[in-house]
């Protein structure tokens, strides 16, 4: 082909081919380099699966054998008296009122009960006629003893004149029967002044009795202490069951002016305060008789109320599975009041110890609660990781995950108590990751110790 239309066909063939050219240099330009980064990553990928991953670890510890716990309790008199009478009336007078101290026997206050006064007088009465029928009973016996002796003495006299034939035998019969006629008058007698005494003692054991219960007229108090609750105002009707009568409040526990029906005084000593503190029996082995406790208020954040455990009901409340325990706190300045709420702080004793292990190495899932432990690896494992690209001595430091099922207890914050489910001088991994599951094979970072407590761990 010559001519115009021969060279523009050339023209076009060499156009082609350039284009060619170019887009195969463009095309291999590019390709080259992925195919490099796709060889790296390939041989990353396969190191990485040759390479157990890297985990930070711990080695569990024993917590200490002493412990501080602290439990709330209630703050209680040692000492309180709910006073009531046992006399029926009106209250005729009223010596003291909510706040006072009160001596052992002080006049409390006054019942008006008339009542009581003619009771007494009618027992005197009664027991003045006991003592005149005592009185004629016992002249009584004098003289029948008189006549039985008489009786008897007659008697005597007919038997020798009825031997001798001086008098009949009617006659000395008649003797006889008047002997025994009186011998039987002087037991009845004698019999009749028992009976006479006995309603004497019982007409003094009435008027004993009547005069006692006089004495309820005047209410006083039983020990030396302060007056916590008055109920009764002057002309209050006091029952004779020992309560009164009065309105009741709607809120009995609420402040009022009102008198309510119960109890007349209430009286306690707060010297010395009792504290019950209900202690739960995961902590119920460790609290004994004797021991030191610490007593504090939170409207008193300055101050510190020494104690000690007095007294324990050696027995689980059945509902809550608690221990009821007192502690006894010397109160002389009076700062702590009866009916606070308080927190009482033990040093408890504990016989097996539990591991202390960090907390961020707690796993929490649907399962439960679990911990991976460290384990060194078996000839079958190592056989196994062997066959898939690991190196003999990358595994010489490697260790094998198991998650052991644990049972937590107290949590310090950056520690966590183990309570089953460890051994000593085990070690387990810290903040697991979701790419460590059971049967893993990790190389361990840093192999730290629990830190150990000095002193007690507070709670």
């Amino acid at each position: 082909m010559s001519g115009p239309a021969g060279s523009s066909a050339k023209r076009l063939i060499f156009i082609a081919i350039v284009v060619g050219l170019l887009l195969t240099v463009a095309l291999l330009a590019g390709y080259m380099p992925r195919r490099g980064i796709a060889h790296e990553l390939d041989r990353a990928a396969a190191a990485l699966r040759s390479t157990p991953p890297l985990v930070n670890a711990a080695t569990v510890t024993r917590a200490p054998s002493e412990v501080e716990v602290s439990f709330p309790g209630s703050v209680t008199p040692v000492t309180e008296a709910y006073i009531y009478a046992r006399a029926t009336g009106y209250l005729k007078r009223r010596y003291v009122d909510i706040g006072d101290r009160v001596a052992s026997g002080q006049l409390l206050a006054e019942i008006d009960a008339p009542d009581f006064d003619l009771q007494v007088k009618q027992a005197e009465a009664s027991l003045a006629q006991a003592k005149g029928q005592l009185g004629q009973a016992e002249a009584t016996l004098q003289q029948l003893i008189a006549t039985r002796d008489l009786a008897s003495v007659t008697w005597e006299r007919y038997q020798v004149l009825t031997k001798t034939g001086a008098v009949s035998r009617q006659a000395g019969d008649t003797q006889l029967t008047a002997s025994k006629t009186a011998e039987a008058n002087v037991a009845a007698a004698q019999k009749s002044l028992v009976a006479a005494q006995e309603l004497a003692r019982a007409s003094q054991a009435a008027l004993d009795r009547m005069v006692a219960l006089q004495t309820y007229e005047k209410v006083t108090a039983p020990f030396s202490g302060i007056v916590t609750a008055r109920n009764v105002d002057v002309g209050a009707l006091i029952s004779a069951t020992g309560s009164t009568l009065g309105p009741a409040r709607s809120n009995p526990a609420g402040p009022s002016d009102m008198p309510s029906g119960g109890e007349i005084f209430r009286i306690a000593q707060i010297g010395i305060l009792r504290v019950l503190v209900p202690v739960p029996q995961t902590e119920a082995s460790g609290i004994h008789v004797g021991s030191e406790a610490t007593v504090t208020v939170e409207q008193l954040p300055n101050r510190i109320f020494r104690g000690r455990i007095s007294r324990t009901s050696e027995s689980l409340d059945a509902a809550s599975r608690t221990l009821l325990t007192e502690v006894r706190v010397a109160n002389g300045s009076a700062i702590l009041l009866p009916g606070m709420y308080a927190t009482i702080h033990f040093i408890a004793h504990r016989q097996a110890r539990p591991f202390l292990v960090p907390d961020a190495s707690v796993v929490v899932n649907a399962s439960g609660t679990s911990l991976a432990v460290l384990h060194s690896i078996t000839q079958e494992e190592r056989q196994k990781a062997v066959s898939e690209g690991m190196a003999p001595s990358v595994l010489d430091r490697a260790r094998v995950v198991h998650f052991e099922k644990v049972k937590l207890g107290r949590d310090y914050g950056t520690t966590i108590e183990v309570f089953d489910g460890l051994q000593d001088g085990e070690s387990v991994v810290v903040d697991p990751g979701d790419a460590i599951k059971e049967g893993a094979i990790v190389q361990v970072a840093a192999l730290a110790e629990g830190k150990k407590q000095s002193g007690p761990v507070k709670r």
